[in-house]
């Protein structure tokens, strides 16, 4: 590649890993043509709810990247694990950083193609960024890569008006999450198999909760564990990113088995409308009886401080636990990639992957660098191979704790 010449990337996926990348890649300075396709209909993602453990590679990032330079996250200083009856069995000093989906969504964004929001100023644009846009309500249906490598790769986008079109890249990052299209495409064999468990997930105001919610909660990465069941909570930024005592968020994710197609299953993740879902059932759409039932059981199960949280949550939504991971990150000799979620899609107990998202994108910009410089096939293995050697390792970790908590003895199970 030339050092001189714009080179086209088009990123499937505007969620983070995609914005990740896409931020990496405008950061090298060497003028590169930068197009995200987001297949949501909305120009701006909708908040998710959910809170992020802020790991190592993702402060790193937005310590690089983020050139509003805006504070990310809340530090946890210990770790409880609590009985039925709410009292602490069980203390570690442990220092995290928590941060919300939301938070780093607009500050990527903001930082991308200056979307402006509530979540800091529009950085000024630096010189030999090269042309970016974030494309919303496109789907991309087709790639055509063709043999001779001097040629482009061809993409086939539909957008939401039913329009079709084609364009033409040198490089396809597939970012478009754990249900990857692209991947299933080249690894039609591998599909994500869910784990027997779902995640109940929401969030409560730091200001609502009663004193002995908050001494266990605020500021702390706090657990119960029984047979079947884990639920944990932490403190979040709250609405626009605030850090600001009392008006923060906890975050709370509650464990709960239910094996896969029993009417258990099957009525729980059919939403208000009659409609199935298999991965996700969003905020708002869960039937009335099917929350009052799980509030009940929070009540009859769970410690009170965390009882409480359940019964104070307006809009919680359900994830079910998944595995999936795919043997290769580089496809057709470079020129299609796989990062983040659609390489290999993590358990959440391992708080790893918006980490690897991270990590992915700043050791691929170096990549890509390393390409322009006409050192593209050595770098390309040598990122494979540590790509790939962390989704496995992760992975293995977040089955083994995983299965260990929810059909396991817990050594902190109440």
């Amino acid at each position: 590649m030339s050092r001189s010449t714009p080179k086209n990337i088009i990123i499937v996926g505007g969620s983070l890993g995609g914005l990740l990348i896409g931020n990496a890649l405008k950061r090298l300075r060497r003028n590169l043509n930068i197009r995200i396709f987001e297949r949501n209909p909305t120009p701006l993602l909708q908040d998710q709810g959910a809170g992020v453990v802020a790991g190592q590679d993702v402060q790193k990032f937005f310590q690089i990247y983020d050139r509003t330079q805006t504070p990310l996250s809340i530090s946890s200083y210990q770790r409880l694990y609590l009985d039925k009856s709410g009292n602490v069995i069980d203390r570690e000093g442990s220092k995290q950083q928590m941060t919300s989906w939301d938070l780093l969504y607009h500050l990527l964004r903001t930082n991308f193609d200056g979307t402006q929001t509530e979540y800091a100023e529009i950085p000024e644009a630096e010189d030999g960024q090269g042309e970016v846009s974030y494309e919303y309500g496109c789907t991309m249906t087709d790639i055509q890569v063709p043999k001779d490598v001097a040629e482009l790769v061809s993409v086939t986008v539909k957008r939401q008006s039913g329009e079709t079109f084609t364009t033409n890249a040198n490089l396809v990052i597939a970012a478009d999450g754990p249900s990857s299209n692209i991947r299933a495409m080249y690894f039609p064999e591998v599909k994500r198999q869910y784990a027997g468990y779902v995640a109940w997930r929401g969030t409560v105001s730091e200001s609502q909760v009663s004193k002995p919610a908050a001494d266990v909660f605020s500021q702390k990465f706090t657990f119960f564990h029984t047979n079947g069941v884990q639920i944990l909570a932490y403190t979040i930024p709250g609405k626009n990113g605030t850090l600001e005592p009392g008006e923060r968020l906890l975050n709370w994710v509650w464990y709960d088995n239910y094996k896969e197609d029993s009417p258990e299953h099957v009525e729980l993740m059919t939403d208000k409308d009659g409609k199935r879902h298999h991965i996700t059932l969003p905020a708002g759409h869960i039937k009335d009886d099917v929350w009052t039932r799980q509030k009940s059981k929070a009540r009859e199960t769970l410690p009170p401080q965390f009882s409480e949280l359940v019964e104070k949550t307006e809009v919680p939504f359900i994830q079910s636990i998944t595995d999936v991971i795919a043997p290769s990150a580089v496809l057709e000799g470079g020129r299609v990639v796989l990062l983040g979620d659609a390489l290999a899609g993590f358990r959440p107990h391992t708080a790893a992957s918006t980490n690897q998202a991270a990590m992915n994108a700043m050791t691929f910009a170096q990549t890509v660098e390393k390409m322009m410089d006409g050192r593209g096939s050595e770098a390309l293995r040598e990122w494979e191979g540590h790509v790939l050697q962390y989704a496995r390792q992760v992975q293995r970790h977040g089955v083994a704790i995983g299965d260990r908590s929810q059909f396991g003895e817990h050594p902190l199970s109440s």
